[in-house]
């Protein structure tokens, strides 16, 4: 008895300290990407939807970009550097790093206006020349980055994310409030007169990313150049499929925000006259206000991205423990758990968050609708990284590929069908759509290769038990604001204890 309650103690430490990690690197994930977040309320004021469409087509493009220069190798560190000497690894890492990104700004310097026409840029060549610097930046700092997280050095990490992010929207507001006409005059004139105030959101990152780059010199000067073939072959090995998901992973997570644009279906003539807006225009700004409520699952994607910071180190860190899997289980039903609470919080008091995308009356709030879709979608993409551990853990990233694969075939299926029918709805449950088959394969594929005794039924109850409870809150629409809000806090409390009683009463022992 005395054994078992030891390892239930060494259990319950374990979590604890996994949940301090979430906490500090949440610092430096939480933090900015809320201050970033308060970007989206002043880009949405600032800029009409067709021009915030056009932030949102750049963005999604410059996610894709880093996850192909990346190429799998911030997992590939922390596989290897558990393996072998850390920072040998790092040097090499780090120096296959920095070579291909100078081949790839290179030859982005000699043809981005080529690219700038293949994506509807012709007119504004600047805006792509700026995301080809944004990517060469970030990516020579993911790995440091990737650093500071396997040293544990959580503080030093979270006050580089903010200060980047502090001064970008210092920038922002700088650029856009304080001098707006100069700062256009000035664009007009180095740019061209096509050129608008989206060129200096542009430039506030590239500024911001070069702080990060200059506070991350004591991990670059750690750097050894030189390339070690037998070390290097089984890194790539390891992380080009590692590339191949994240490189799918991003056609899930940036096609709907790239491709609306071409598939969304036009309005005849005389309601683009009344709509004082060209075609081109229109689908613009179709991408302009799905991004903004997009933005509006901001907290799941914080919580994930911050769990995801900690998580990493930690499941590969434990590995040779013998009670790994019912460790890792107990990790996913808390996991999921806490996703459930941000779903309600959100969906529950969604009449405060709407403000957050325009005031009363503006056109972004036409797209509330896909909010609780894309929450949940993007709480079953963190199960599916939960989920994933199997294959990283077994050298079985080529799995990992196969299901991301599936996923992606699902996202595309999804947005050719579906956009040109219902819009950007289309996009969102094309999101939910991608992430459930994928959540499922992973799961049943899984449980065959590196077995875990995850709580399906325990977390399938609360799944249900909170949509059950956001169905009752639609029942309040009509209601006084305030008496809603009221009521949709008793059932948040509701949630609350019913999952605090259910875990008291039958807790998750690692026996």
């Amino acid at each position: 008895m005395r054994f078992i309650n030891k390892r239930y103690k060494m259990g319950n430490n374990v979590l604890k300290s996994l949940a301090g990690q979430t906490a500090v690197y949440g610092m430096g994930t939480i933090v900015p990407r809320l201050l970033n977040y308060l970007l989206v309320p002043f880009y949405v004021r600032v800029f009409e939807s067709s021009v915030y469409g056009q932030i949102t087509d750049l963005y999604a493009w410059i996610a894709f970009l880093l996850a192909l220069l990346t190429y799998g190798m911030e997992t590939a560190f922390f596989r290897f550097a558990n393996k072998d000497d850390a920072n040998k690894v790092f040097s090499n890492i780090m120096s296959c790093i920095l070579t291909t990104t100078g081949v790839f700004l290179l030859i982005y310097l000699c043809f981005y206006k080529s690219f700038a026409r293949l994506i509807d840029y012709q007119y504004n060549t600047q805006y792509v020349l700026m995301i080809g610097i944004i990517v060469a930046i970030d990516v020579i700092a993911a790995v440091p980055f990737a650093m500071l997280r396997y040293e544990n050095k959580a503080k030093r990490f979270s006050i580089i994310k903010i200060l980047n992010v502090a001064l970008n929207i210092g920038l922002n507001i700088f650029f856009l409030c304080v001098i707006p006409e100069t700062a256009l005059k000035i664009s007009s004139s180095v740019f061209g007169s096509h050129s608008g105030l989206l060129i200096w959101v542009l430039i506030s990152n590239v500024l911001s990313s070069l702080l990060s780059l200059l506070l991350l010199m004591p991990q670059l000067r750690m750097i050894r150049f030189g390339i070690d073939k037998d070390l290097l072959i089984p890194v790539l090995k390891y992380a080009i499929p590692i590339l191949m998901i994240n490189l799918v992973g991003m056609v899930n997570e940036v096609a709907d925000k790239i491709l609306i644009k071409y598939l969304v279906r036009i309005p005849s003539e005389d309601v683009l006259l009344a709509m004082n807006m060209t075609a081109e225009e229109y689908a613009v700004s179709q991408v302009g206000i799905y991004g903004a409520n997009f933005k509006l699952a901001v907290l799941m994607s914080i919580f994930i991205q911050m769990f995801r910071y900690a998580s990493e180190p930690f499941f590969f860190g434990h590995a040779k423990d013998k009670k790994a899997p019912e460790l890792y289980a107990r990790v996913m039903t808390y996991f999921v758990v806490f996703c459930l609470f941000i779903f309600l919080g959100v969906m529950l008091y969604i009449d405060i968050f709407k403000y957050f995308v325009g005031t009363d009356g503006s056109d972004y709030h036409e797209g509330l609708v896909i909010v609780p879709c894309v929450l949940i979608a993007n709480m079953f993409y963190g199960i599916v990284f939960n989920l994933s551990i199997w294959f990283k853990l077994s050298d079985k990233t080529f799995c990992g590929t196969v299901i991301s694969v599936i996923g992606a075939c699902v996202t595309l299926i999804c947005l050719f069908v579906l956009v040109p029918r219902i819009g950007y709805v289309g996009a969102a449950v094309a999101h939910l759509a991608c992430y459930s088959v994928m959540m499922l394969v992973s799961y049943f594929w899984g449980q065959k290769v590196f077995r875990i005794p995850y709580q399906v039924g325990r977390m399938s109850f609360y799944f249900f038990f909170a949509l059950g409870l956001y169905y009752l809150s639609t029942l309040f629409v009509e209601m006084n604001v305030i008496v809603k809000l009221s009521l949709n806090t008793v059932l948040l409390l509701l949630f609350v204890a019913v999952v605090f009683f259910a875990e008291r009463k039958n807790p998750m022992k690692i026996k």
